[in-house]
C-alpha cells in the first residue's frame, strides 16, 4: 500500500498565495489617490464596457484588478449588500468599512477552502468623507486581509514600483489635474524602470468628489474632460510660477 502524499498546511497555503499573486500580477495596474476635493481612481483599461472601477453606493466606490469574472461577482454582491442595508436601515449605515469586512470574509473563506482555488483578485474600497481627514481607502488582497491605506495605493501589475513612485510624489493638496497626471506618470513605469506612453483612450478614470451637489459623489471622467484635466496637470507647475497669467479654473470638475 502506497504512502499518501502529504503537504503541510503551511506549504499548501504558501502555494495558494503564490498562485493568486501571480494571477494578480498579470493584470493591468490600477492606482487610487486622495486629492484636495476627493478620491480619484485611475486604471489602465482600454475597454469601454468591462469596468475596473464602479460605484457601490452614494459615497463609496469599488476598484479591482485580476480576473474580471471573479471581481465582477464580488462587485455585484457588494452592491446588493449596500442596497439592502441602506433600504432596511438607513443610507448612513452603508460604509466602506462594512463593505470591506464583507469582502474580507468572502475572500478569506475562499482562500482557506481546499475545495476551490483562491480568487486571483485584489480589491480597493474607498469612501469619500466631508473632509480629507474622513476619507477611507481599504485594500483587500487575495487572502481576505484588510489594509487601511492613506494618500495613494497601487494594485496589480508592477504595483511595488508604482507605489514607491507615488509615495515620493503624492501630496494631499493636489488638484484633480495634478493627481491625474501623477497617476498616469506612475502607470507608465514598467518593471525594468523604463517608461512607456499611455493615452486617454487607454485609461479608465473616475472620482469621488466631495463637493458634488448630488448625494451620489461618484462620476466617471472621460473624453474631452479627461484630456483637459491631463493637460492641466502638465501645465500646473508653470501656472504656479506665473499666477497672474493662469486662466481661471471653472467649477465643472466632477459636477
Amino acid at each position: 500500500m502506497s504512502t499518501p502524499f502529504y503537504v503541510s498546511p503551511q506549504q499548501a497555503m504558501a502555494d495558494r498565495a503564490e498562485y493568486a499573486r501571480k494571477g494578480i500580477a498579470r493584470g493591468r495596474s490600477l492606482v487610487v489617490l486622495q486629492y484636495a476635493d476627493g478620491i480619484v481612481f485611475v486604471a489602465e483599461n482600454p475597454s469601454r464596457a468591462l469596468h475596473k472601477v464602479s460605484e457601490i453606493y452614494d459615497r463609496i466606490a469599488f476598484a479591482a484588478t485580476g480576473k474580471y469574472n471573479e471581481y465582477e461577482s464580488l462587485r455585484i454582491g457588494g452592491t446588493r449588500y449596500a442596497d439592502l442595508r441602506g433600504y432596511t436601515y438607513d443610507r448612513e449605515d452603508v460604509t466602506a468599512r462594512g463593505l470591506a469586512n464583507l469582502y474580507a470574509q468572502t475572500l478569506g473563506n475562499i482562500f482557506s477552502s481546499a475545495a476551490e482555488k483562491p480568487y486571483e483578485v485584489e480589491l480597493l474600497v474607498a469612501e469619500v468623507g466631508e473632509t480629507p481627514a474622513h476619507d477611507e481607502i481599504y485594500r483587500l488582497p487575495h487572502d481576505g486581509s484588510i489594509i487601511d491605506e492613506h494618500g495613494s495605493v497601487a494594485v496589480g501589475g508592477n504595483s511595488d514600483q508604482i507605489g514607491s513612485y507615488l509615495d515620493q510624489r503624492h501630496r494631499d493638496d493636489l488638484s484633480l489635474g495634478e493627481a491625474l497626471r501623477l497617476a498616469v506618470e506612475s502607470l507608465t513605469r514598467d518593471s525594468n524602470g523604463g517608461e512607456r506612453e499611455l493615452t486617454a483612450d487607454q485609461l479608465e478614470v473616475a472620482v469621488l468628489d466631495r463637493n458634488r451637489a448630488q448625494q451620489r459623489k461618484f462620476k466617471r471622467v472621460s473624453g474631452p474632460q479627461l484630456a483637459r484635466l491631463l493637460d492641466e496637470g502638465q501645465t500646473a507647475p508653470a501656472a504656479e510660477e506665473s499666477p497672474e497669467s493662469a486662466p481661471e479654473d471653472g467649477d465643472d470638475e466632477g459636477k
